[in-house]
């Protein structure tokens, strides 16, 4: 195994849809992987595009959104190192879902599609494993669903900020004044809320000393503080 490949393993080893695989099923995987850059507001695909690569960031940040019929643009999700996105596409090729774009510089490593259906009808017990953890990723985003359809506005966007807080601290961030690049309108359309109700109650959060917000950031101050609204 080169080093290329040694890093690709040590990457996989840390996403949660990797999370059943030894090390013969990672070194299989990272075999096959390609490293990807992209620059600061690139398109990696669109809606409606083709489905053949998944990608699983090394470094970097982007987002998933889609456009709502009037125009709008909504954010569906925010991947920052770790996280994987476009990982249907190594089940089957049905179109893309949502539109994929960079913050920043993004380091990835990407697994075409055709590839890696190869390694499941070779590798009968990767297939297995795989699916074990696709299956243990619906439930949890099943109960993720049915929290939040008992939340309160509130406790959904001090949700969102405690989850890209935790994002933040795994990129190197401290305990305390945690700096996340996100807009009101990211936050609003994460939390599944209006953007004026979002502001409202991040405008709570700064009287109260929680966080301090900027324009396209917010600083998290006490990012404890933050789990006293979840509920």
């Amino acid at each position: 195994m080169d080093t290329r490949e040694q890093s690709a393993v040590a990457l996989l080893a840390h996403v949660p849809v990797f999370e059943t695989l030894g090390p013969r099923e990672l070194a299989q995987v990272a075999a096959v992987t390609v490293p990807r850059t992209f620059d600061a507001g690139h398109v990696i695909f669109r809606e409606g595009d083709s489905s053949d690569t998944c990608y699983i960031v090394r470094s970097g940040h982007a987002r998933a959104v889609r456009e709502h019929g009037d125009g709008r643009t909504l954010t569906l999700a925010h991947f920052g190192p770790g996280d994987i996105f476009g990982e249907l596409a190594m089940f089957d090729d049905e179109r893309r879902s949502a539109t994929v774009e960079t913050l920043d510089q993004v380091d990835c490593v990407a697994v075409l599609g055709p590839d890696m259906r190869r390694l499941l009808r070779e590798h009968s017990d990767l297939a297995v494993k795989l699916v074990i953890s696709l299956g243990r990723r619906l439930r949890e985003a099943n109960e993720r669903i049915s929290r939040q359809s008992f939340q309160t506005v509130q406790s959904r966007v001090a949700g969102v900020l405690g989850q890209l807080v935790i994002q933040a601290q795994n990129e190197g961030a401290g305990d305390a004044d945690v700096l996340v690049t996100v807009t009101q309108s990211d936050v609003a359309q994460l939390a599944g809320s209006s953007r004026e109700s979002a502001s409202r109650f991040l405008a709570v959060l700064e009287r109260a000393g929680v966080v301090t917000q900027g324009r396209g950031r917010v600083t998290v101050h006490d990012p404890a503080a933050l789990q006293r609204y979840v509920y």
